[in-house]
């Protein structure tokens, strides 16, 4: 697969953001984090009938992106474990200037808009992020080939078409989420499960990344025999990541 750019497949894993929070309902300000976040949630339910806050709401905990340059492939992870939200962010920031293509499962409708909700709280300059954004290689603008939201492609941008990651990647023949979902990431940061979140968040990303190259099959941009060259070439790197115990970080993706 050859690009004259780089390209970025990333994803997020968030928490409800207290300190907003606590502003925006004084009732929880001398609430502990825990606290907080239950009352926060609970809140949302009744606004809603989901718990799932609102897009300004959520607190990075973990940013996971693979960078592919010049035939490499580079799994990345930030998260709150080492790293304060506005560090993942300026971090995350940085790579922009490289002007990469971006990659995601609907990062136009949550992971862009909460990025750049969380930039605007720590007073962030974003403009690597933002230049160009009314023109066609915008990374906020829906029609930019700079950011390829592969939710938005497969649903032919259809609200009632769109589809889960996990199902796509199953479809496709891919590991898919394993047992861990969305559910899970508010208990695995109180918990300090830090290892498991960024497997999660890392696992997302690397299904997003093998969609993709199912996608550039579907249209045409590469054959049958480099499709089938860049997800070995991707099993084959992912076999080189192992987690602090020394045990592989992501067998489910190469291990039949």
């Amino acid at each position: 697969m050859n690009h004259n750019a780089p390209i970025c497949i990333f994803d997020i894993e968030t928490i409800p953001d207290t300190q907003t929070g606590k502003l925006l309902y004084p009732q929880l300000a001398d609430l502990s984090e825990e606290e907080a976040i239950t009352e926060l949630q609970k809140i949302r339910q009744e606004e809603a009938g989901s718990d799932f806050m609102r897009l300004p709401l959520h607190k990075i905990a973990c940013l996971s992106f693979l960078w592919f340059e010049n035939q490499t492939l580079k799994l990345h992870s930030l998260s709150l474990e080492n790293h304060d939200e506005q560090g993942i962010l300026s971090t995350f920031l940085r790579a922009f200037n490289k002007k990469p293509t971006l990659i995601s499962w609907n990062g136009a409708n949550f992971d862009l808009p909460v990025l750049l909700y969380r930039m605007a709280h720590h007073k962030l300059n974003a403009t690597a992020l933002l230049q160009g954004n009314n023109s066609a290689k915008g990374y906020l603008n829906r029609y930019s080939q700079s950011h390829i939201d592969l939710m938005q492609k497969f649903s032919f941008e259809a609200w009632g078409n769109k589809q889960k990651l996990d199902i796509i990647a199953s479809l496709c023949g891919f590991a898919g989420k394993g047992e861990i979902d969305g559910h899970q990431v508010v208990p695995m940061v109180l918990e300090d499960r830090w290892q498991e979140l960024t497997t999660y968040c890392e696992s997302d990303v690397i299904n997003t990344w093998l969609i993709y190259i199912r996608y550039q099959l579907l249209t045409g941009e590469i054959d049958m025999q480099t499709a089938d060259n860049a997800v070995n070439f991707t099993k084959n790197y992912l076999q080189t990541l192992t987690n602090a115990d020394g045990k592989p970080r992501h067998a489910r993706f190469y291990e039949e």
